[in-house]
């Protein structure tokens, strides 16, 4: 049998004052919010700033941190401040450059340099390059490289000439001619120094004619050999040019390159590029010789990184991937857009004849290249819901490095990246923003999210409403006045947002950390000050801002209340009814939060001891509801029926219910009804009820206890208040109580009622006139209650079952169940 519980007396309703705790402006000193000093600490988040103040600190793989809590309470101001003073007093990280890789033009390389020689090296090659391309040309128009050039050529022309003179002495001497001819050397007999005619030459002896073409032959053969030697001579006089030409350019451009070196000569990376780069312009003098290349014909698209360069003379310069020289501290970056290319960098291309092209010059910086070295700060739900973010920025933090490339690419599908950029090694703080829901979803379904996101700082969406709390919000509204122009506030405006965000923290004794929502009504309240006139922003100001607010959302509202009024939705305030109760609910919309009276019924016969919830029957009711309806079996059973089963089967159904029903707030209101149902005894229409029951009886807190007894109020309100009416609400939730002025205006004049209610008994008391009733020492409940009627109603319902079974030809097993 379940533990008695006591029969209480009938309850007073609570008292104006227990409905609200205002603020009272006489606490503060100030007359307006101007005589205050800016508030530059962090109010009501220790806990948090610790954390994130942690994370910041630890320099281990993996310490990156997750900023959860509800939207509004200044999550993204607190980490950017804290992050701002952090990083001010940090090194500035190094500059980071792309650089073309002379060996495997593919993979630009990557330069590491410190801050602010990024744009020096630039600058530096930029001149470098537009010095050889006038210098080059220069020396090779010169007097010195056209006398050593052409004693080369004179060289190989005397060689030539030299064999053929002799091959044509030898000739003249055995009185031959030779000839060019349209198919090559030809030879000819000579008399005399004349060419001998062919009909005398076919007149000569046959021995003088062999004669003649044997030496004829000797001759071409001669020739022949000589002529093979001088394209060797040629190639060789080609090297020699090429030598003078590498030799010349080698002198220029070492000599240019001298300043370059001593400048950059403690960067071993850039001293190993500016060799690679002397090589290559030795190797191509032929681009540089040539002045007028840029009306060759070669192609000049927008490719080119500066006016007039052509394609290639791209490769020579320098990429600056991150130039630091303009920060004081360690960066602190903030992705909006958190794309895959906003994060990690992109290869951008450009249509050219038909065809992308790109090059190294075309690299882009993501947010992690700006951020590295610092801290990047990223929204948790927009990484999320952009295509392949995630997962690369995880990858990034696990290998510690920025690979730039294609997301398909990296996925294994084929793209038109024809770039591999050499990786960059990332060291960053991350910190993602978002709310609890999120974060729990990752850490319960995300494997890797744990190990890369160990620290966790975690917002309050509430603090203590003390008075150094009333003061700082007091110093918070004016440090927004002034830094956004506003009035500023009178300390009974400063009390009226006191009172106001209590309401919000749906707490007396809590403050609302919602900073977006009061500094929201501050605005709207310094319009409705200045269109009145008025230089300082009042209490009477603040009021109407809510007001307006609230007005501006309740189109809903008002239409649910005037189905009520106008009989549509059926809600009695007035009367008696068996197995008849009103219950409360909450509607959300939006940031508008309202209550909304229900009709909710019991029905009962005899039966097997089942309480039906319709609503579940139909699927319009919540898990939590149908656990709330469940209880109230476990209690019907313990309380009245603990040796002997259930013999009733009961109905309980939300009237005109058309959506779906969740939460156990209303199951105290149900077994209410259920009660009444079995005792026969009325419940008073002009009362609604609101609290969750467990098993013993007890009632429970719920959510939203100002909106609901708001909510019946505003119907009674419309129909006419008659003293009579009101609302139970669970005792623990008096101190949740922040009820509008005129609600608690209408108590202190007595025409509301507002009770506390701790226990069924206590309730169902204050419902129905009557006593609930408690235990004597025989056992049994005095009669004339309502625990002794409901007893005596469940014993008749068993003695009923057992009768009709009797009747069937069946047996009860004791558990309620029939058998045969």
């Amino acid at each position: 049998m379940a533990s008695a519980i006591p029969s209480p007396e009938f309850l007073a309703p609570l008292a104006p004052e227990a409905l609200r705790t205002s603020c009272d402006a006489s606490e503060f000193s100030f007359a307006t919010t101007a005589e205050l000093a800016d508030l530059l600490e962090i109010v009501g988040q220790d806990r948090a700033v610790d954390a994130i103040q942690f994370a910041m600190g630890m320099r281990r793989e993996g310490y990156n941190v997750f900023v959860l809590g509800p939207p509004g309470t200044g999550k993204h101001i607190v980490v950017r401040k804290l992050l701002r003073e952090r990083s001010a007093g940090e090194d500035v990280p190094s500059d980071w450059c792309y650089v073309y890789n002379f060996d495997k033009p593919h993979r630009p390389r990557a330069l590491k340099l410190p801050t602010g020689t990024g744009v020096a090296l630039r600058e530096a090659v930029n001149k470098l390059i537009d010095d050889l391309r006038s210098a080059i040309p220069a020396i090779f128009e010169s007097e010195d490289y056209r006398r050593l050039r052409q004693d080369i050529e004179d060289e190989l022309k005397q060689s030539q000439e030299q064999v053929l003179s002799k091959i044509q002495a030898e000739a003249k001497e055995r009185q031959i001619a030779i000839m060019q001819t349209e198919s090559g050397i030809a030879f000819a007999p000579l008399r005399e120094g004349k060419i001998i005619p062919p009909d005398e030459f076919n007149a000569l002896p046959e021995a003088d004619r062999e004669l003649f073409q044997e030496q004829s032959r000797d001759l071409h053969e001669r020739f022949r050999k000589a002529m093979e030697v001088v394209p060797k001579w040629a190639r060789r006089a080609r090297q020699r040019l090429q030598t003078l030409d590498r030799e010349m350019t080698q002198v220029a451009v070492r000599a240019m390159l001298e300043d370059l070196h001593e400048q950059f000569s403690v960067l071993p990376q850039v001293i190993d590029y500016l060799n690679a780069f002397e090589a290559d312009v030795i190797r191509h003098v032929a681009l540089f010789r040539r002045p007028d290349a840029e009306t060759s014909g070669e192609r000049s698209t927008a490719l080119s990184q500066a006016p007039g360069d052509l394609p290639a003379f791209r490769r020579y310069r320098v990429n600056i991937l991150v130039d630091r020289d303009h920060l004081d501290g360690a960066p602190v970056i903030y992705a909006d857009h958190p794309t895959y290319q906003e994060l990690y960098g992109s290869i951008e291309h450009v249509a050219e004849m038909g065809t992308l092209v790109t090059d190294f010059g075309m690299i882009k910086a993501g947010a992690l290249h700006r951020a590295n070295g610092g801290y990047l700060v990223l929204d948790a739900r927009k990484v999320l819901m952009e295509p392949h973010a995630w997962e690369g920025l995880k990858r990034a933090l696990r290998t510690q490095e920025i690979r730039i490339e294609s997301p398909v690419h990296s996925a294994g599908v084929m793209s038109t990246q024809a770039l591999s950029p050499q990786p960059i090694p990332l060291s960053v703080k991350v910190v993602l923003i978002g709310e609890p829901q999120l974060y729990y979803t990752l850490d319960q379904h995300d494997p890797d999210f744990g190990e890369l996101f160990k620290v966790t700082a975690d917002f309050d969406a509430r603090i203590e409403r003390s008075r150094d709390n009333n003061m700082k919000y007091a110093r918070l509204v004016g440090t927004l006045a002034r830094r956004e122009g506003l009035l500023p506030l009178a300390s009974g405006a400063v009390a009226r947002l006191c009172d106001h965000s209590a309401r919000l923290a749906g707490d007396a004794e809590k403050l609302s950390t919602q900073l977006r929502r009061i500094s929201d009504l501050v605005r709207e309240a310094d319009y409705i000050a200045s269109q009145d006139g008025r230089g300082t922003i009042e209490a009477d100001d603040v009021q109407r801002a809510i007001d307006g607010a609230i007005h501006r959302l309740s189109r809903v509202r008002n239409e649910l209340q005037e189905q009520i009024l106008h009989g549509t939705v059926l809600v009695d305030t007035a009367g008696e009814a068996v197995g008849q109760i009103n219950g409360l609910s909450v509607l959300q919309l939006g940031r508008l939060a309202f209550g909304r009276p229900s009709r909710i019924t019991a029905r009962l016969r005899l039966g097997a001891g089942k309480v039906i919830d319709i609503e579940r029957e139909v699927e319009l009711g919540g898990p939590l509801h149908t656990k709330g309806v469940l209880i109230l079996s476990g209690y019907l059973g313990a309380r009245y029926a603990a040796d002997r089963p259930l013999a009733l089967s009961a109905s309980l159904v939300f009237e005109q219910s058309y959506g779906g029903i969740d939460g156990d707030s209303a199951s105290s209101a149900e077994l209410y009804a259920l009660l009444s149902a079995l005792a026969e005894v009325p419940i008073k229409q002009s009362l609604a009820v609101t609290g969750s029951v467990n098993q013993n009886g007890q009632v429970q807190a719920i959510g939203g206890a100002n909106e609901k007894i708001e909510g019946f109020f505003d119907v009674c309100n419309a129909r006419g208040l008659t003293g009579e009416q009101g609302v139970l609400i669970p005792r623990s939730n008096v101190r949740n109580l922040m009820l509008r002025h005129d609600v608690v205006e209408a108590v202190a004049a007595g025409r509301f009622r507002i009770y506390a209610i701790s226990t069924i008994d206590e309730g169902v008391a204050t419902l129905t006139g009557m006593a609930a009733g408690e235990r004597g020492a025989d056992g049994a409940f005095p009669e004339d209650t309502i625990n002794g009627r409901v007893e005596r109603r469940m014993i008749e319902l068993t003695e009923l079952r057992r009768a009709y079974m009797a009747q069937a030809g069946v047996s009860d097993g004791g558990d309620g169940n029939a058998k045969r």
